[in-house]
């Protein structure tokens, strides 16, 4: 029921938007409707009409001025004012106004991006110089300075990899003789989009093959990094597996003779759950979750990645888990752009590429807005205490945002339950999120488009509560009235018993209380039509 009244109420909304020279077409106790704006609620369901005597423009004009009543009648009796209303509209809001928080066209271009960095993996080594979680900027010109020497040395012909193992703060970089592993020296062998941070991605692909890239920073440190190659990505495969682990008593002779059960095609998967130590998919007959480049330790990847067709299987090799076959159940190259823009712009949206595309749109209202920062109210900051101060001594104005004042108290409060960051910093975030919170309550003023739809969405959820307890909640609870209207009407429903016709005398009985309210409301109303406009109106969708 309330899907359908806010679909009929969408269909007669409307916010004024009027241009100096449109004509007045309608006045209800002198709130105006301009011909533009009739023509737009009316314009909007034309496709949806499919009979003439519907199109009717006097008639839509009646049931448009109904409409304007009972909304009308919602605000007087403070229906706006109702906590749920109220919630509900914030929530509204808030998802309305998403979309208006990102950069579309950023956003496409970060999809793109996406895309080529699915159809194309990158081999690339990195060092890697660690910040500490809340690092002050002493201790980030450190991290700068130290990972530019570094850069320095390999520009001037020193060995990557050597230096790698010798200056990286990876451990993966080094040996670890506990665990009698070998550092890959930085390498990281080949990844694809969403595969790291997306700093060190965005990095990888905009560095040339062969090349070091500058400095760059993520939420780990400061990095460089060298492109090794880059190729067409060979897309995903699924494939099920045997492991034998290395605590497997004679495994590899165990691992042969499973191999040579094979050869005599009995079955993989009663192999796997047989003699699978793989506890997770063992049962599944030893299948895997779908997996790319990168995602698997790289004997079993070649393994894999070598087999052709459908059913194949590897000969027994061996990981550092132990020993493997593999076969291959199916291969998945990478679909077309159309096929995978939904999803890579779900991720897109959904992942750290979010924050560019809001950067984006704050760093767009920078250079619209009157942004000014008081340096005096600033000094705070210094105060390691700052998280303490009392609000009295914080009413200074700290930030401007055209004609918006942000006091100390408000940074303050901000800043309580965040200690991730150096003061500063989060000043910088607290700018940025005031200045989307300064746009967000101003969008009704800037985006006609987005206040049409809020307006419409606020009357339609009014009208609703409206008809609720009007005409609903009174011809359900009014068993009297009800039945006095199936008595006054019998011939109609031919005679049959009340219960077996209860649902139509219902209806019925909700369109009479309802054209009843609306010649009450018309009847304490001032509506005056310009007949003259309405005229050019039924004129022109005349010819039309």
């Amino acid at each position: 029921m309330k899907k359908l009244v806010l679909l009929v109420v969408l269909c007669f909304s409307s916010v004024v938007f009027a241009q100096k020279k449109d004509k007045e077409l309608l006045r209800i106790d002198g709130e105006v409707t301009t011909v533009s704006d009739f023509k737009r609620v009316y314009e909007k369901n034309l496709d949806a009409i499919d009979n003439e005597e519907a199109k009717d423009v006097e008639k839509n004009l009646e049931l448009f001025i109904n409409y304007k009543l009972k909304v009308k009648e919602a605000y007087n009796i403070k229906l706006d004012t109702l906590p749920s209303y109220v919630k509900e509209m914030e929530g509204y809001k808030n998802q309305l106004s998403a979309p208006y928080m990102q950069d579309t066209l950023f956003i496409n271009k970060l999809v793109k991006d996406a895309y080529f960095r699915t159809k194309n993996e990158i081999k690339a080594k990195h060092i890697l110089i660690r910040t500490p979680k809340i690092a002050t900027p002493k201790d980030t010109l450190a991290a700068y300075k130290k990972i530019t020497e570094i850069r320095n040395r390999i520009v001037n012909g020193e060995d990557f990899e050597a230096v790698a193992e010798e200056t990286s703060e990876d451990p993966s970089a080094r040996n670890d003789e506990k665990r009698k592993r070998k550092g890959n020296k930085g390498n990281l062998g080949y990844f694809s989009a969403f595969k790291m941070v997306y700093p060190f991605e965005e990095a990888a692909y905009t560095t040339k093959v062969g090349e070091v890239s500058k400095p760059f920073r993520t939420r780990f440190g400061y990095h460089i990094l060298k492109v090794d190659s880059l190729r067409p990505s060979k897309g995903e495969l699924e494939v099920a597996h045997i492991l034998l682990t290395k605590q497997t008593k004679n495994a590899k002779v165990l691992i042969d003779s499973i191999y040579s059960l094979l050869e005599k095609d009995v079955q993989f998967k009663a192999l796997a759950r047989k003699y699978s130590n793989d506890t997770g998919s063992k049962p599944k007959g030893g299948k895997l979750r779908k997996f790319g480049s990168g995602a698997m330790v790289k004997p079993f990847e070649v393994a894999a990645f070598s087999l052709e067709k459908e059913g194949d299987y590897s000969k027994p090799f061996q990981t550092r888990f132990g020993w493997h076959i593999v076969q291959l159940i199916k291969k998945h190259p990478v679909q077309s752009f159309n096929e995978l823009e939904r999803e890579l712009k779900n991720k897109v949206k959904s992942g750290d590429r979010a924050q560019l595309s809001e950067k984006a749109v704050i760093n767009k209202l920078k250079k619209k807005y009157t942004i000014s920062e008081n340096e005096v109210a600033k000094e705070i900051f210094a105060n390691e205490k700052i998280r303490t101060i009392a609000k009295d001594s914080l009413q200074s104005v700290l930030l401007s945002i055209n004609e918006k004042k942000i006091k100390q108290e408000a940074f303050v409060n901000y800043i309580k339950n965040r200690k991730n960051k150096p003061v500063f910093e989060l000043f910088n975030d607290f700018k940025d999120q005031e200045i989307l919170t300064y746009y967000k309550d101003n969008l009704e003023k800037t985006e006609p488009e987005f206040a049409n739809t809020l307006q419409e969405y606020k009357d339609g959820l009014l009208l609703f509560e409206l008809m609720q307890r009007k005409i609903w909640e009174k011809s359900s609870k009014d068993t009297l009235g009800l039945k006095n209207h199936y008595t006054s009407n019998i011939a109609k429903y031919q005679n049959k018993e009340f219960k077996k016709v209860k649902g139509e005398v219902m209806n019925d009985y909700q369109n009479y209380l309802e054209k009843n309210w609306i010649a009450d409301l018309r009847n304490k109303s001032a509506i005056e039509v310009n007949k003259k406009q309405l005229k050019k109106l039924i004129k022109f969708y005349n010819k039309s």
